[in-house]
């Protein structure tokens, strides 16, 4: 087994540590939590979709906060993963304008096709069905959903096939 790096700090790669860089000098130095949710989506996107309490260790570490200031926003927001999932993530938006348009009924096909339920990846690996997302603020184009941080707005049954049937 190999041994981790003595300083938590290093288990990120220099990628993430410039992406961390890059965020945290948009803020002032007593402002630093601020670039936290930026720094765990560049661990979150190079560590295949997730990250563990390791690397949450290990920002916490580099930007010089304590674990409990990176663990709070880890666990807080959604789009934040906090266990392995699948290569794609749909999230679909059930808050009343998506609902009142047929999100609801979207969320049910969407199951239905990939047999999954929310908060489910698929047998393969290859799509993840997030578990609720209250609102991603496109109520002008509901129903929709995210797949990969992208916005899809409008859809029908259909619509959300071919999507969801483009994806590796």
């Amino acid at each position: 087994m190999a041994e981790l790096p003595e300083k938590p700090a290093e288990r990120l790669s220099a990628h993430v540590r410039a992406e961390i860089d890059r965020w945290a000098a948009q803020y002032p130095p007593e402002g630093k939590r601020s670039a936290v949710i930026s720094a765990l989506h560049a661990v979150q996107h190079e560590n295949g979709g997730y990250v563990t309490v390791e690397l949450m260790d290990a920002v916490a570490d580099y930007m010089g906060l304590e674990p409990i200031d990176v663990y709070e926003v880890g666990s807080f927001y959604s789009m934040i993963e906090t266990q392995p999932v699948g290569r794609h993530s749909i999230s679909v938006c059930n808050n009343i304008s998506c609902m009142l348009c047929g999100g609801d009924e979207l969320i049910e096909h969407i199951e239905r096709k990939l047999g999954i339920k929310r908060g489910e990846t698929t047998a393969d690996g290859r799509i993840f069905l997030k578990v609720e997302e209250e609102c991603l603020a496109a109520c002008a184009g509901a129903p929709m959903m995210m797949v990969d941080h992208k916005y899809y707005e409008n859809l029908t049954p259909e619509a959300a096939d071919e999507i969801i049937d483009s994806l590796e």
